[in-house]
């Protein structure tokens, strides 16, 4: 493209070239095929370029049109060259220093001799710069917004699977804020309080909880001073605490102060809860396999060491006494061998049950082992204890059993000991217990006899038969 400016007379030179200082945007003439004729001085404030840089350039589309726009520019040209209606757009201008340099541009035919085109371009930079500003606040503020979507999809996506796994596990687990209302429970805390399932207290307020949980403690005061306690103390981590609820089961609770991110505020109290009525009971029935004879429900051989020992110190610190009565069954044996051990077993269940409603509630009984029992009597005097021998005697003489069609019957020969005038331990006072026991046997059993030893002395033995009341004899 060509650039040439035609000539003019000196009364029109004159009013163009007041106008052209006159003009702010850019104006410009082109003859046909984009040939410029004329443009305005202000295109040097714009550009850096002179209208004497833009006439000498070959081609002043080139000289000042980006190349990116340069296509777009020159086709809208033409199309308003040749008929078309008038045509704006933007296009971005390169200037001498290397700027670009944004205008919204208006282009007209020339209806005058000669035909062509008359350019308008306006200064729209400012404006395009706070449009572009504007844009990539926009897009910084959807990147952002995209972000936090993501994030927030991400968290609520942890938070279901956090909540699925507290609900899954057996404790109960509740957090109380700071000012004392509930944000969090799982369902096992439902549970565990027998609460209905779809009991929702998350929002509410402590104290309607604690309402609530009055109602199911079968202590309800204590429970309270419990948590008033807890919540008070400086303690991080509580010590369990067990207790029962009024349907029986039986449950422990800790708690934890939970702090902010910095360490220092508090934002709260979990506190888990544990139903431990099934391990209390596992633990209470392991004690009793390991304390009890399992066929007669009596305190094993185990229990009945331990238990002398205890009875033995607490005689000892009192200044009191203990009686001992060993005993075991005459004619059990015949039984066993000829009705077989579980003949034997309805014996000494049927025995143990009959001689445990003989005994008081201080005298406590134990199977030894076998058809060997023992029975302990705190506080006990030598005639209290021969009376006591004699009514076991006499009840174990009066069971009667029926096997294979032959009713049977058993009988009992018991030795008697005490502490301290028999023996000053416990070793002693069982093998005093268990001479006197043999003495029985000697004597023709179904009878009690009383232990005589005196300190390192041989035993000497007083027998009592089952026909008279028992007596203690020196």
């Amino acid at each position: 493209m060509s650039a040439r400016v035609g000539s003019v007379d000196g009364d029109e030179a004159g009013l163009l070239a007041e106008i052209a200082l006159g003009v702010r945007s850019v104006e410009a003439v082109f003859l046909p095929g984009l040939v410029l004729r004329w443009i305005s001085p202000s295109i040097e404030t714009l550009t850096g370029y002179s209208p004497a840089d833009c006439a000498a350039a070959a081609d002043p589309v080139e000289l000042l049109v980006h190349d990116a726009d340069r296509a777009f520019c020159r086709q809208m040209a033409r199309q308003v060259e040749a008929g078309g209606p008038a045509q704006d757009f933007e296009l971005r201008l390169c200037a001498r220093d290397g700027r670009v340099v944004w205008v919204a541009t208006h282009w007209r035919r020339r209806n005058g001799e000669g035909g062509g085109l008359r350019l308008s371009a306006e200064h729209i930079q400012a404006r395009k710069e706070a449009e572009n500003a504007l844009l990539e606040t926009v897009a910084a503020l959807r990147r952002a917004q995209a972000l936090r979507e993501h994030y927030l999809t991400r968290s609520n996506d942890e938070r279901q699977r956090l909540s699925a796994l507290l609900d899954l596990i057996r404790l109960g687990i509740l957090f109380i804020d700071q000012d004392g209302r509930v944000l969090y429970h799982n369902r096992a805390m439902l549970e565990i309080w027998r609460f209905p399932p779809d009991a929702r207290f998350v929002g509410s307020r402590d104290a309607v909880l604690k309402a609530q949980v009055g109602r199911v403690v079968a202590d309800p005061q204590a429970y309270y001073a419990h948590i008033e306690h807890t919540v008070r103390g400086r303690e991080p981590v509580s010590d369990e605490y067990e207790f029962c609820l009024a349907d029986g089961r039986v449950v422990t609770d800790r708690s934890a102060v939970v702090k902010g991110g910095d360490d220092e505020r508090r934002i709260g109290r979990l506190w888990i809860y544990e139903d431990v009525t099934e391990a209390r009971r596992s633990a209470t029935r392991l004690l009793e396999l390991a304390e009890r004879d399992e066929l007669t429900g009596l305190y094993n051989r185990r229990r009945f060491h331990e238990e002398l020992g205890r009875m033995l110190a607490e005689a000892a610190r009192r200044g009191s006494e203990l009686g001992l009565l060993a005993f075991d069954l005459d004619g059990f044996k015949p039984i066993n061998d000829s009705f077989g051990h579980q003949a034997g077993d309805e014996v000494l269940a049927r025995l143990a049950a009959e001689l445990g409603r003989t005994v008081r509630r201080n005298e406590t009984l134990f199977r030894i082992g076998g058809d060997e029992f023992a029975l302990l009597v705190p506080d006990s005097g030598a005639d209290g204890l021969c009376e006591l021998a004699h009514r076991l005697v006499v009840t174990v003489a009066a069971l009667r059993f029926r096997f294979e069609g032959r009713e049977i019957g058993v009988t009992a020969s018991v030795g008697i000991a005490r502490f301290p005038a028999n023996a000053a331990d416990g070793e002693a006072l069982v093998a005093a217990a268990d001479e006197a026991l043999y003495g029985s046997k000697s004597e023709g059993r179904n009878r009690a006899t009383v232990s005589a030893r005196r300190g390192g002395e041989s035993a000497r033995m007083a027998p009592l038969n089952s026909d008279e009341p028992a007596s203690r004899k020196d």
